[in-house]
């Protein structure tokens, strides 16, 4: 069908715009042999996470892939779910290593000025992101151009490839970079009062290794999976529509394409502005501004009622809304950050407790957006398939919000060479400006995957209840309450171990840097250096062994309440754990963003500045917040997309032989 053609040719576009901003990336030169030398070893260290990371997913995979073989069409399902895991894969391996590249190249660009400084960061950040929409669009494009439409359903095999790669890259990254970042923390600056990216800190290098494989590699992979699952779930919708046009098929893959064309306009907003802040938003809103104007005229073209554009309109809506909030209650000089900021004088508890109040009451504009969302779609078209193009409309701006996120570890890594390489005070000066604005940036960027994360698994319970045959779901049955109470038990519990693992992987790490502290001569003096190679060790490893029990919740709980308490039960699981997880996720998220900037804030000079009671307060305040916005929270993105892609690719399975 042509209009393969048009998405295919967008996800080569896509990838092709990824290469070329890899290669000018690369061309910029690096700087002095001790940046070099830093930069090498964040990149060594980075490597050496994922490298390992990858033999887990592989045996994690080749017995998921067995299990795939033996239900209908499993040799299919094997090629979409292999195909989705290497798409996911390489959109993390690849976004990476340019950006553990692009660190040092942006502190040496910081020396001609802020804006030259910038504008690398979102050249090598626009890597990850045009490079998960190229492989995203053209994976799913020729899977259906082998699969043809009348085995579309065997799609969800891709989303679920996709899925697990995200859940080992949130939950592995986000253990290790929060690990290393508490460790760093709790005795560099409380004990030690070293300032942020110390040299002399033997947890340094593994604290910026951390930023890339979390929030880089890990974030890369969430959206990714969101991108790839929405296609999937909007393509199954249609499929599950009786007499269904190839219209309705072909419609949220070309809006994806018109995505791709409107994130790739907007970058030539980059240099719009001289301050970066209203640079980023304007490539945002440019996005927005442009798809929406292409997708008005795509729905136009191809005769479809104006209607379905509205649907996808309210996807754009909620993309930018979503920012608005986000930034407003983690923003470095918001009204909340200010408020915890504030409470951090009167000790660490009164902090902990302002930031935990300010992510509690942070979930009422998002939830009422998402749910304002749903009711404009699904009544615009009279259809869940509005649900489902609405999700497209949010997830095809993904380009842009990729490239924003990683935007934000690659100014923080800048920031640390800079520091660790003794540049000039202006030099750092601008790195901190520009981590300053990614630090913002990550957490408005965590809010819109945890709203598409919300948004694409409402498309995917459609999908689901379609698959097993459901039309409506009884709570009043005792057997649907039941999985309800699983659904909202399971993000908390998934969450549980999530928090023990950074607990427990940081209390290591403090207890190594003290140990090195005491016992290598010369730390502190700067005579001689830390053993940074055993830091990153220990995060890698426990990152690594943490990964495995919160991978058997996502992927057993479905399994074993589908085959003993039916598809019933399974659809009440799915019921309350999408709410349960959202709402959880975004108070984690904003809280934990909210009171690192009110460290932040106070480590600008207010309320005594760096060293006073009330950063050391804040410091801790951000210690708590950490697991929670870097690793517990952006992780139930995956884990509940994990849970409603096998659900729906075991749906056979669960029909068939159920107990009750």
């Amino acid at each position: 069908m042509s209009f393969y053609l048009y998405t295919l040719a967008a996800g080569v576009a896509a990838l092709l715009f990824s290469l070329f901003a890899a290669y000018f990336t690369l061309k910029q030169p690096e700087g002095t042999a001790k940046m070099r030398e830093i930069s090498l070893a964040i990149r060594a260290g980075s490597k050496a996470y994922l490298n390992r990371q990858l033999k887990t997913i592989a045996a994690f995979g080749v017995i998921l892939a067995i299990l795939f073989y033996f239900i209908p069409h499993g040799g299919e399902i094997d090629i979409a779910f292999a195909t989705g895991a290497i798409a996911s894969y390489l959109t993390a391996y690849i976004g990476m290593n340019v950006a553990v590249r692009a660190n040092v190249r942006t502190a040496k660009s910081a020396e001609r000025g802020v804006k030259h400084a910038f504008s690398l960061a979102v050249m090598g950040g626009s890597v990850t992101g045009f490079a998960a929409v190229g492989f995203g669009l053209i994976s799913i494009s020729l899977l259906l151009i082998y699969l043809t439409l009348s085995k579309v359903a065997i799609l969800i095999g891709f989303g679920f490839g996709a899925s697990l790669i995200s859940l080992f890259a949130r939950v592995g990254g986000g253990i290790y970079t929060k690990a290393a970042d508490v460790g760093a923390d709790l005795v560099g600056k409380t004990e030690l009062n070293l300032p942020e990216d110390d040299p002399r800190n033997p947890a340094v290098i593994a604290d910026n290794v951390g930023d890339n494989v979390g929030d880089c590699a890990g974030m890369s992979a969430d959206v990714f999976e969101s991108y790839a699952v929405t296609l999937v779930a909007a393509l199954l919708i249609a499929n599950s529509i009786k007499g269904a046009t190839t219209s309705l098929f072909s419609y949220p893959l070309l809006i994806a394409g018109v995505g791709i064309v409107g994130s790739l306009l907007a970058m030539l907003f980059v240099r719009s502005f001289a301050k970066p802040v209203r640079a980023l938003y304007a490539i945002i809103l440019a996005a927005v501004v442009i798809s929406g104007i292409l997708d008005f005229a795509l729905t136009t073209i191809m005769g479809l009622p104006l209607t379905y554009f509205v649907s996808v309109a309210a996807g754009l809506v909620i993309a930018i809304l979503i920012f608005w909030i986000t930034d407003y209650y983690t923003g470095n000089v918001s009204k909340p950050v200010i408020k915890i900021a504030t409470a951090a004088k009167g000790g660490a508890g009164t902090d902990v407790i302002m930031g935990l109040a300010v992510g509690l009451r942070s979930t009422w504009m998002p939830v009422l957006i998402i749910v304002a969302a749903i009711f404009i779609s699904y009544f615009a078209v009279n259809s869940v398939y509005g649900i489902g193009i609405a999700a497209v409309g949010m997830l095809s701006l993904t380009a842009t919000i990729l490239t924003i996120d990683a935007f934000g570890p690659i100014t923080d890594n800048a920031g640390g060479i800079a520091e660790m390489s003794g540049m000039a005070p202006g030099v750092r000066k601008i790195t901190d400006h520009l981590d300053a604005i990614g630090n913002t940036t990550k957490a408005t960027t965590k809010g819109f995957a945890i709203g598409g994360a919300a948004l694409s698994a409402v498309a995917l319970f459609v999908a689901f209840a379609s698959a097993v045959g459901l039309t409506s779901i009884d709570a009043l049955t005792p057997l649907v309450t039941i999985g309800i109470f699983i659904g909202a038990l399971l993000p908390f519990i998934f969450s549980s171990f999530l928090m023990e693992a950074v607990g427990h992987a940081a209390n290591l790490m403090v207890e190594e840097v003290r140990r090195q502290v005491k016992t290598i001569k010369g730390i502190m003096t700067g005579k001689a250096k830390p053993d940074y190679a055993k830091a990153v060790d220990i995060a890698t490893v426990n990152a690594l062994r943490a990964l495995i029990v919160p991978e058997v919740i996502a992927i057993g709980t479905p399994i074993a309440v589908g085959l003993i308490l039916g598809k019933a039960a399974l659809g009440g699981l799915i019921v309350g754990m999408i709410p349960a997880s959202f709402v959880l996720a975004l108070f984690m998220a904003n809280a934990g963003g909210a009171m690192d900037n009110a460290k932040k804030y106070v480590e600008s000079g207010n309320f005594g500045g760096k060293g006073s009671d009330a950063h050391k307060a804040a410091v801790v305040g951000d210690t708590v917040g950490d697991p929670l916005k870097d690793t517990a929270g952006p992780s139930l993105n995956s884990m509940i997309k994990v849970v409603s892609t096998i659900s729906i690719l075991l749906a056979p399975l669960f029909v068939a032989y159920a107990l009750l």
